[in-house]
């Protein structure tokens, strides 16, 4: 555990989340669009909606037509339209349009899962949570942490045991950068690695 831990502060001392915002719920909004396309595709995107609708009162009132043509480019571009509408017409209602430090809240949000909800709770409230994506699924596994068949929530639980609690919220965004960039599906840099000697991947290639 200290070994991962030392390793990746060595090649990510100042983690952070790669999907840009500056409110809340434009961070809510930006994780939920991020299901199934890249943090750089969302950026695009998010760069225009953002500046044409600046407000969740806009956003909440937006011709869903006008938000489909924006967000064309990261797919799903149907149903996440009519999730950032939901979205913030619900926080106006209920929240006086903040972002709640509210796991069930969000949970129950028109496209918001447990995924969503980990990335958002740990960036905005410095909750302990590690949220699994693919990269984080893949690296777990990768180390020994989870098996192969674990599910998400199994590997979440198995995250959250391994690692002390209050390093989740800054392990959270190593891991992600790590499997996104170091450890990634195809062709991963394992020659220069210091994590090889307890990584199953390389063993396996051995």
């Amino acid at each position: 555990m200290k070994e991962i831990i030392n390793y990746l502060d060595e090649l990510f001392p100042n983690p952070h989340c790669e999907l840009n915002y500056n409110k809340d719920y434009e961070l809510l909004l930006a994780v939920m669009m991020s299901a199934q396309t890249t943090d750089k595709r969302v950026n695009m995107v998010t760069d225009v909606l953002f500046k044409k609708y600046d407000t969740l009162e806009k956003l909440s009132n937006a011709n869903i037509n006008d938000i489909i043509d924006i967000i064309r480019p990261i797919g799903t571009f149907n149903k996440k339209a009519s999730n950032i509408i939901s979205i913030s017409k619900s926080l106006l209602k209920d929240k006086n349009g903040k972002v709640p430090n509210d796991r069930t809240y969000l949970e129950g949000l028109d496209g918001v899962g447990r995924k969503t909800t980990n990335v958002v709770l740990s960036n905005l409230y410095n909750e302990p949570c590690i949220a699994v994506d693919t990269h984080v699924s893949r690296v777990s596994k990768r180390l020994n942490i989870a098996l192969d068949s674990d599910n998400v929530l199994i590997i979440e639980k198995k995250l959250n045991k391994f690692f002390p609690k209050d390093k989740l919220c800054r392990l959270h965004h190593q891991l992600v950068l790590f499997g996104r960039y170091y450890c990634k599906s195809q062709n991963p840099l394992c020659d220069n690695c210091k994590l090889k000697n307890i990584c199953k991947y390389k063993k396996d290639k051995n």
